[in-house]
């Protein structure tokens, strides 16, 4: 019997220890490890696709397409090396959605896409092609702003870090969602067919789930945030 709170108490220590690491920022470093090499890989492709292009394109000749391409390069690449940097240097977070499906809503968000990527791209007309490559720029540059003014208060996974109502978000709470989607609808369109509209039909149901975890807890967290909820819209003002 006198062995049982012995082996009671090392265990009771291990778990306070355990979540005392949960708070730290080696742990949120940790966390965020697959963000790191994800988002890695995707400034390693993107870098590797922009300067192969740079390299066989003629400027004296270039043309309104290959002038879109290369835009659209440059921006996803300082997209994707701004969320890396923004991930290492954000906040402890304050407060987390517990349980397994908010994780798995927001990893869905996060990684649907490379379900569209993997299909066979489609014979597009010029007029197509722009107007795909333009909502890729513009969605990516305004998620850029968006995710500047978020700062160090940048999360993927339904978390409070600091609220941020500045910028973007003194008009809607979620912009950052806002320019992905409206580069994902770009994407889809080069890779257009019915696989590719349901990706992207899944997608955006995972980030309507995944807004909604955010604005829980948050609610939860900063009890300013239900007025902020009353005067912004979630994405779009006057509509949704």
């Amino acid at each position: 019997m006198p062995g049982i709170g012995t082996d009671i108490q090392p265990t009771d220590s291990l778990i306070k220890r355990l979540k005392a690491f949960e708070h730290t920022k080696v742990y949120d470093l940790l966390a965020a490890l697959p963000l790191f090499v994800w988002y890695g890989l995707c400034v390693a492709a993107r870098l590797t696709a922009l300067v192969q292009e740079i390299a066989v394109t003629d400027f004296a000749a270039i043309d309104l397409r290959t002038i879109l391409d290369l835009i659209s390069k440059i921006t996803t690449l300082i997209f994707f090396s701004t969320l890396i940097t923004l991930l290492i240097f954000r906040d402890k977070p304050q407060a987390k959605a517990e349980g397994l499906m908010p994780r798995a809503a927001a990893t869905a968000g996060m990684y649907l896409i490379v379900g569209i990527v993997v299909l066979p791209p489609a014979e597009l007309s010029n007029q197509l092609y722009f107007a795909s490559t333009l909502l890729i720029v513009i969605g990516t540059i305004f998620a850029l702003y968006s995710a500047l003014n978020l700062g160090q208060s940048i999360s993927m996974m339904s978390e409070a870090r600091r609220l941020v109502v500045g910028g973007p978000y003194a008009m809607i709470r979620h912009p950052l969602y806002l320019g992905e989607a409206i580069m994902l609808v770009g994407l889809t369109l080069q890779f257009l067919s019915l696989p590719a509209v349901l990706i992207l039909m899944l997608q955006c149901a995972c980030q309507v789930i995944r807004m909604n975890n955010e604005e829980q807890v948050l609610l939860r967290t900063f009890p300013q945030y239900r007025n902020y909820m009353s005067r912004t819209a979630r994405l779009i003002p006057y509509i949704y």
